[in-house]
């Protein structure tokens, strides 16, 4: 880790915007993005998720984002050291650095980008000065002394100012490293409490697969089923290789995936990105739920769904899950874009919200036939023709690893299938 990428993930929780955060740092918009991902990966926990254009804090991002702004504050200041030897707060007249502004508090973009200094080479700095000499620091950390030797000369050129004054019996900090000894202790005390919890998550996952899916509806779900006898059966045949499974929304995965927070996804899509692999599991027939008050004495026909869609609201998921798109291609296929504009339309990300609406409150919805005949007291179903149904597939990145492990998760999958494997309902009206 370093303290460019540190300074760039602060500045995009603060601005909710890789662009922003960009500008203020004083670099490209794919360098923060990548800092994102970095910091992420490094202490493996989200740190954001996405609404619209905006990125907003997760819960554990802002429980940590005083912490990242103390670094960015420190990381600030070291580049700020006087030849003094103070390190003042960013309204001292008396900081400098060759090359910066000389006004602490002017924008980031009239002064160089922060420089990617390892903590791991303030960490060595410090080791260097406790131990009095290079070679003693490099005996203790088990460093060759040329390798010590080369860091602490970057880390010099990278604060733009001498650290370290070396003589035949060893090393002394120069008054500006007096300052900055001070600095990066205390960047290295405030990294040591923001990764501790992340370092004990590290070392429990090791050997862990990160499974995400979409959401099931509910214990009796297909998706419930199958993961749970998927967990049983993972835990049966590889016991010191846990199998960690999250659930969240289609976009969410593929954007896990892509950040490597999830090593294999099941998704209700039927396209996902050309960069992954992946295999069909399954699929479901879809059905238009409708309350049951409304379904009595109901005719099967196409004009008697068109009626009820434009009588009733409809709950459906947001457009980051798979379910929804189905629906917007239901819904464009059975009826004109005069009738589209007129329909009442409710976003819920909760399929028990959903069921309930329908159930409840006179709302109708699309949803997987087999799932909603499972729950207690379901709605009235009338099954839509075979073009439009919930696929789910498996997908993982394109490595020989990750497709061993996918392979062994399918042959698992399959074996539930059989085991579980129902005759499917005719179509109709279903009460």
């Amino acid at each position: 880790m370093d303290l460019a990428t540190l300074c760039l993930v602060e500045a995009i929780l603060r601005t909710g915007s890789v662009r922003a955060a960009a500008r203020l740092e004083g670099r490209p918009a794919s360098s923060a993005n990548a800092a994102l991902r970095r910091l992420e990966a490094a202490i493996s926990i989200p740190l954001v998720r996405r609404e619209g254009a905006v990125l907003v804090p997760t819960l554990e991002a802002q429980a940590r984002l005083e912490r990242l702004s103390e670094i960015a504050e420190a990381a600030k200041q070291l580049l700020l050291v006087a030849p003094g030897g103070h390190a003042g707060p960013p309204s001292s007249p008396q900081l400098r650095t060759p090359g910066r502004s000389a006004d602490p508090q002017s924008p980031r973009g009239s002064a160089p980008p922060m420089p990617q200094i390892p903590l791991e080479a303030l960490a060595r700095f410090c080791a260097t000065v406790h131990a009095g000499s290079i070679r003693s620091a490099a005996r203790t950390l088990k460093l060759g002394q040329p390798q010590l030797t080369r860091q602490l000369v970057r880390l010099e050129q990278a604060v733009g100012f001498a650290l370290l004054e070396r003589s035949p019996g060893g090393v002394a900090c120069t008054p500006e490293g007096v300052a900055a000894l001070a600095i990066a202790e205390r960047i290295g005390s405030i990294w040591a409490g923001l990764s501790q919890a992340s370092d004990e998550r590290f070392r429990k996952i090791t050997r862990t697969w990160r499974l995400g899916s979409v959401i099931p509806f509910g214990h009796e779900s297909d998706i419930a089923r199958m993961l749970a006898g998927l967990a049983a059966e993972w835990q049966r045949r590889r016991p010191r290789q846990p199998l960690f499974i999250a659930s969240t929304t289609a976009d969410e995965l593929i954007f896990g995936l892509e950040a490597r927070r999830f090593d294999l996804a099941l998704l209700d899509v039927d396209r996902f990105p050309a960069e992954f692999e992946g295999a069909l599991v399954g699929r479901q027939p879809l059905a238009l739920a409708v309350p049951r008050s409304v379904a009595s004495g109901l005719a099967d026909t196409d004009g008697a769904a068109v009626e009820l869609l434009q009588k009733h609201p409809i709950a459906m998921p947001s457009v980051r899950s798979g379910l929804r798109q189905m629906t917007d291609r239901y819904l464009a296929s059975t009826l004109t874009a005069a009738q589209r504009a007129r329909l009442t339309l409710v976003e819920v990300d909760s399929i028990p919200v959903i069921i309930n609406l329908v159930r409840e409150h006179g709302h109708l919805s699309i949803l997987p036939e087999q799932s909603v005949l499972r729950i207690a007291d379901p709605p009235a179903l009338i099954r839509l023709d075979a073009r439009f149904q919930q696929s789910l597939s498996l997908v993982w990145p394109n490595n020989a690893l990750s497709r061993q492990t996918a392979a062994a998760i399918l042959e698992i999958i399959a074996a539930i299938a059989d085991d579980n494997a129902t005759p499917s309902a005719g179509k109709g009206v279903a009460s």
